[in-house]
């Protein structure tokens, strides 16, 4: 691996503790907290003022439309999918296994980390719970919604997308990102903080030893010889 690549792991690592402790240290999560306080509040006001806008909160909140997000990555994975040879879409498929595992990993281990944060809803007692406004079983409670898993595997597509498929694919995952994982801070299930300082921590650190590092290429490479199937890589 070459001096630069470290030095960019070393500086990536640097900011996500940096970033960590930036919320962790100070008492009450310094300005950290007023940030959350106040987006959490704008939108649990409006979900009263704006029926509208709390059943679309609810809608994006259900258990259900996490099959939307899966479609909204697989689309995207499959438009580069399309373009490739018959070896390209094995390979894919291998990139894929290895995201899938890479995301399972760090998420297990981004839980470990010495927090235990209950929701903005559980927090704050003078509260709108979207699922009493609209009567839609949406996902608006977590007991320990630190650090946002839903967004954290998110952003893990999207620097997959990034290492792999380009600058252009990474943007899509991006947008991807923002869809959805905001509802889940518009319902109240997670702190600004979860997704911006708890996710990002654990890609900043963790990802970047993934990702810029030869580990995900040679388990790529792995997989690609050792599936089964048909275009297997010439030894």
């Amino acid at each position: 691996m070459r001096a630069t690549r470290l030095i960019t792991i070393l500086l990536l690592n640097l900011l996500g503790l940096v970033l960590f402790f930036s919320w962790y240290l100070p008492p009450d999560h310094g300005f950290w907290f007023a940030l959350d306080k106040d987006i959490f509040y704008s939108f649990n006001s409006k979900m009263v003022t704006h029926p509208g806008f709390a059943m679309l909160v609810a809608i994006t909140n259900f258990r259900g439309f996490d099959l939307v997000s899966l479609l909204a990555m697989g689309s995207l994975y499959l438009f580069f999918w399309r373009k490739q040879t018959p070896q390209g879409k094995r390979r894919m498929l291998a990139i894929g296994v290895t995201m899938l595992l890479t995301a399972v990993v760090l998420n297990q281990l981004g839980h470990l980390i010495p927090v235990h944060h209950a929701s903005p809803t559980l927090f704050f007692k003078d509260v709108h719970r979207v699922s009493e406004l609209t009567g839609i079983p949406a996902k608006d409670a977590s007991g320990n919604s630190f650090p946002g898993d839903h967004g954290m595997m998110l952003i893990i597509f999207a620097c997959f997308m990034w290492r792999y498929f380009g600058a252009r694919a990474f943007i899509a995952g991006l947008v991807i990102v923002f869809v959805f994982a905001l509802p889940r801070v518009m319902a109240g299930a997670h702190w600004f903080t979860d997704i911006a300082v708890g996710s990002m921590t654990v890609v900043l650190v963790g990802l970047s030893w993934c990702l810029l590092t030869p580990l995900t290429d040679k388990i790529i490479d792995w997989l690609d010889r050792k599936m089964p199937g048909k275009y297997k890589p010439a030894a």
